[in-house]
C-alpha cells in the first residue's frame, strides 16, 4: 500500500447540517475558542464529556451569549450527532412531559456530548464567516476592468453566500484552518502562555479520534470509508503522522504535514455528483421548458450521511417520489419555479435554494430543512430543525421539536400548522424519530447578524407572522401509497381545527340551501354550470389550475425510473387538460 493512494477529505454532514446559515459570532473566534479548550480540560465535569450545566455556564458566564442561543448551539450538536431513532423517541416523550423551566432544565442537564467534536463543532461556524474583501469584491482583486460594486450588489452577494453544500469550501477552510484545529486538541501543558503549542508538542490518539468530526477517508477508489483516526495509525502514514504505539500519541507538525499532503475532495461531494452522479430518469420527458431539468445523484455509491439527491430547475411540473433511493438522503432543491414537488420518503436533510413560486411537501426529514433566497414558496413538513434565510414570502407548515430559526433577511414569513398527510407518514417518522410532541412550529427563534432579537420587547410584523386559523385549508397530497395514517399526526391545534370544522358546516349549510330550492332539471344544470364556471375562474385567479393540471397522467403508466422498481408508485386518476382549446394529456414527473 502506497502513502499515495491514501486519501482523507472534509465530511459533508458537518457542514451541511451543523454549520448555522450566518456569519458567526465574535465570541466563537479562535481566541475564545482557544481559552475554552484550556478551561474545559482544567475544570472537573468538563471532559471528555461536556454536560448542558457546564456548556450554559461558560457560554453565558464567559462568552457572554444569550441563553437561548447557548442552547441552539448545543441542540444544533446533537441533532448532527448519531443518535438512534429509538433514542430520539424516548427524548421526545421526556421533553412533552415538561410542563415548566425548571422540569425542562431538569432534563436538559442529563445532556451532554463530546467535549472535543463540540470544540471543533463551534470552530467550523467560521466557515459562514463573510471577509470584507470577499462581500465586496468577491474572489478577485480590483482592476481597472472591474468596476465598483454597488451597495445592492454588495447586499445580494453576501446575502447569497451560502457554503453549507460547497465541497470545495469545505476543503479550503479545512486547509487553511488545519493547525489552528490541532491546537483546540492540544492539552494545556504543551502550549505556550499565548494559547499556542509548542513545536515539539504531542496530540493524544484520543483527541484525534474527534477529528473523525470532519474528517474521514479511505485507502484506494471504491475502498471502505474509515475514520481518519484509523488510517493515521496503519502502513505509510503512521510514519508520515509521527504516530508512536508505545504513546499513543502523534507529533503536531508531522501530524499536520501529513494530512495537508493527504487532503483532498470530498469523493461523495456535490461536485462529484454533478461531474459522475447518477442521472435519474423521469417517467416522461417533457417537451419545450423541462428539458432543462437536472436531477442527479449518489445514493448508489455514496455512505450513510453523505448520499444526496441534486433537484434543478424543475419548472412548471410536479414532480413526485417515494422510493429507497430517497430514504436518508440529503435533498438540495435548487433554482426550481412554479413547480409542486412531493418527495414523500423519510430524508437526512433538505435544502431549498433560490427556488420561487413553489409548493414542496416533504416526508419527515431527520434532521433540517433550509430555505435560503427562496420567494414565494411554501412547504410543508415535519423536520428535526426548520431554518429560513433571506427568503420572503414564504409559507412553512412545520411539525418540528426544535423553535423555527428565521436567520437574517426575511421578509413576510408565515408560519403554520402542519396539515397534510399520506399513508406511510407515521411509520416514517418513526424511523427517524420524529414524534408528534413536543411542537414548537409557532415559537421561532430571530437570529440577528448581531444574536438573538429580542421578538417579545421589539416584534417585527414585517419579519414574520403566525398563520391567522381563518387562512387554514387543508392540503391533500394527491397520490395512493400504501400504510395505516388516515389524518394529520397529532391533529391540529384547537383554534385551526375549529376553523376548518367552521368551513366544513357552511359547506353543508350551503347544500342544505341548494336541496331545499327544489330545482328542477333545467335549473339545477344551469345552476351547475354556473358554479363550474366561478369554481374555474378562482382555480385560475389563485394558480390551482396549473397545480391541477399537472397532476393529468398520460397513460395508465407505471411510474418507476430506469435502475428498478420503486418501493411505492405513486398513482393519479387519468384525466384531460385543456389550453389553447386542444386537450393534452401531461403527468407528474417522477425521478
Amino acid at each position: 500500500m502506497e502513502a499515495d493512494s491514501v486519501s482523507i477529505w472534509p465530511r459533508m454532514e458537518p457542514f451541511l447540517v451543523g454549520a448555522l446559515q450566518v456569519a458567526p459570532f465574535s465570541k466563537l473566534s479562535l481566541h475564545y475558542l482557544r481559552k475554552m479548550a484550556i478551561y474545559v480540560r482544567m475544570r472537573d465535569g468538563c471532559f471528555p464529556a461536556l454536560g448542558w450545566p457546564m456548556w450554559r455556564h461558560i457560554a453565558c458566564g464567559k462568552l457572554q451569549l444569550p441563553e437561548d442561543l447557548a442552547w441552539l448551539y448545543f441542540e444544533t450538536f446533537d441533532l448532527l450527532i448519531g443518535h438512534t431513532p429509538e433514542e430520539r423517541l424516548e427524548w421526545a416523550e421526556c421533553l412533552s412531559q415538561c410542563s415548566s423551566k425548571s422540569e425542562l432544565d431538569q432534563q436538559r442537564n442529563k445532556l451532554s456530548v463530546d467535549t472535543l467534536q463540540f470544540l471543533l463543532f463551534l470552530f467550523i461556524q467560521q466557515v459562514n464567516r463573510v471577509s470584507l474583501r470577499t462581500s465586496l469584491i468577491g474572489e478577485e482583486w480590483p482592476s481597472h476592468r472591474t468596476r465598483s460594486p454597488s451597495p445592492s450588489d454588495r447586499e445580494a452577494k453576501t446575502s447569497s453566500q451560502n457554503k453549507n453544500w460547497d465541497d470545495q469550501a469545505h476543503l479550503s477552510f479545512v486547509k487553511s484552518h488545519l493547525a489552528e484545529i490541532l491546537e483546540l486538541l492540544v492539552e494545556p501543558g504543551q502550549l505556550s502562555q499565548s494559547g499556542q503549542a509548542l513545536r515539539d508538542c504531542q496530540i493524544s490518539l484520543e483527541a484525534v479520534r474527534s477529528l473523525g468530526l470532519l474528517l474521514e477517508g479511505s485507502v484506494g477508489h471504491g475502498r471502505a470509508v474509515q475514520p481518519v483516526h484509523r488510517l493515521l495509525t496503519k502502513g505509510p502514514l503512521q510514519t508520515q503522522a509521527g504516530y508512536s504505539p508505545l504513546s499513543h500519541s502523534f507529533g503536531l507538525h508531522k501530524l499536520l504535514s501529513c494530512l495537508q499532503q493527504s487532503l483532498a475532495l470530498n469523493p461523495f461531494g456535490m461536485t462529484a455528483c454533478l461531474c459522475s452522479g447518477k442521472k435519474l430518469a423521469w417517467a416522461q420527458q417533457v417537451e419545450g421548458s423541462m428539458k432543462r431539468a437536472k436531477i442527479a445523484r449518489n445514493t448508489h455509491t455514496a455512505p450513510p450521511g453523505s448520499k444526496m439527491v441534486l433537484m434543478s430547475q424543475v419548472f412548471k411540473q410536479t414532480l413526485a417520489k417515494t422510493s429507497d433511493k430517497l430514504t436518508g438522503a440529503n435533498i438540495k432543491i435548487h433554482r426550481c419555479s412554479e413547480a409542486f414537488i412531493y418527495l414523500l420518503s423519510p430524508l437526512r436533510s433538505v435544502s431549498m435554494d433560490k427556488c420561487r413560486d413553489c409548493t414542496v411537501v416533504l416526508g419527515p426529514v431527520e434532521t433540517s430543512v433550509h430555505i435560503h433566497s427562496c420567494q414565494n414558496l411554501r412547504v410543508v413538513c415535519v423536520a428535526g430543525r426548520i431554518a429560513v434565510g433571506v427568503s420572503s414570502r414564504c409559507t412553512i407548515h412545520a411539525l418540528t421539536p426544535t423553535r423555527p430559526l428565521l436567520l437574517p433577511g426575511n421578509t413576510d414569513i408565515t408560519l403554520g400548522p402542519f396539515h397534510a398527510f399520506y399513508p406511510s407518514l407515521e411509520d416514517h417518522m418513526a424511523s427517524v424519530g420524529l414524534a408528534v410532541v413536543p411542537n414548537a412550529w409557532d415559537q421561532p427563534l430571530l437570529l440577528g447578524n448581531e444574536g438573538l432579537v429580542n421578538t417579545s420587547s421589539n416584534p417585527d410584523p414585517a419579519c414574520y407572522r403566525l398563520l391567522p386559523p381563518a387562512e387554514l385549508h387543508t392540503l391533500v397530497v394527491p397520490f395512493q401509497t400504501e400504510g395505516d395514517t388516515c389524518e394529520v399526526p397529532g391533529g391540529l391545534p384547537p383554534p385551526y381545527q375549529a376553523a376548518l370544522d367552521e368551513k366544513q358546516r357552511r359547506i353543508e349549510n350551503w347544500q342544505k340551501t341548494v336541496m331545499a330550492a327544489r330545482l328542477n332539471k333545467e335549473q339545477k344544470r344551469q345552476f351547475q354550470e354556473l358554479v363550474e364556471v366561478k369554481f374555474h375562474e378562482w382555480l385560475l385567479e389563485t394558480g390551482h389550475r396549473q397545480e391541477l393540471d399537472s397532476l393529468i397522467p398520460p397513460t395508465i403508466a407505471s411510474l418507476k425510473d430506469s435502475s428498478g422498481p420503486e418501493t411505492e408508485t405513486p398513482q393519479v386518476n387519468d384525466t384531460k387538460r385543456m389550453r389553447d382549446g386542444r386537450a393534452e394529456r401531461q403527468s407528474p414527473m417522477a425521478c
